[in-house]
């Protein structure tokens, strides 16, 4: 799925950095080469990817603010309400809410447990299994964020160097008199690549290095958040044998 998606995002950046090329961009920029459709692509596709990560790490806190709802779940496990924190975390969904709804239904099967250290390891990996699956979700299109800022510049730098190409090229072929015009447009060409390259670069890496953040911070709550619930769900076990 998560192939098929970026293929299709690269599909239709493609054509519609075509017909923009063709159709909206002013003729000196037209001048520039195909290499600026590549470059509109690119810019395209990084737009789409940041709109896309933004839906799906809003998505992945819930419907309730994550404070809310960890308060909640806390007082259930505290009045010992385990199955109505389960309810909670199915209402709440997102990915905190599947972790702690996954340690909690582990929790219940092993409640009966008279080892009390092995039913909490039961939830311990039950709860880094959930996390396992989450963590990845969190983290998509990452790597493709990562890969349009490595590439942009040197797609852009690739049409630099074939504009200064042509630049020397009209100095040596005008028989001594090199061609004012064409020197200017190659220079131009080499130029606008540059810019276009920078800048879909510097957009890129703002936006790989902001997810990345905001992906790491999620994470961290998920690990503090679930701990907070296992040893809330400890203390409850020992004080009360269940």
């Amino acid at each position: 799925m998560k192939g098929s998606f970026l293929f299709i995002v690269i599909f239709l950046a493609l054509a519609v950095a075509t017909g923009i090329y063709y159709t909206i961009l002013p003729q000196f920029v037209r001048d520039a080469g195909p290499v600026v459709i590549m470059l509109i692509a690119l810019l395209i596709i990084i737009v789409t990817l940041i709109v896309e990560r933004m839906l799906s790490l809003k998505k992945a806190q819930g419907r309730e603010a994550l404070a809310v709802y960890l308060r909640k779940v806390q007082q259930a496990v505290h009045a010992g309400d385990v199955d109505g924190a389960i309810q909670l975390s199915d209402k709440q969904r997102g990915s905190l809410a599947a972790v702690i709804g996954a340690g909690l239904r582990r929790y219940k099967e092993v409640a009966n447990l008279s080892d009390r250290k092995a039913a909490m390891d039961e939830v311990k990996q039950a709860i880094e299994e959930a996390t396992l699956l989450e963590v990845p979700i969190l983290e998509k299109n990452l790597v493709a964020m990562s890969t349009i800022a490595s590439i942009a510049t040197m797609v852009g730098l690739f049409g630099t160097v074939i504009g200064m190409i042509r630049a020397f090229y009209s100095l040596g072929s005008g028989g001594g008199t090199p061609d004012p015009q064409q020197l200017s447009l190659a220079i131009s060409e080499a130029l606008i690549n540059t810019a276009g390259g920078i800048g879909a670069g510097i957009i890129a890496i703002v936006a790989y290095n902001y997810f990345t953040t905001k992906v790491d911070g999620f994470t961290y709550m998920i690990d503090e958040a679930s701990q907070s619930i296992v040893d809330s769900l400890a203390r409850r076990r020992t004080a009360f044998g269940k």
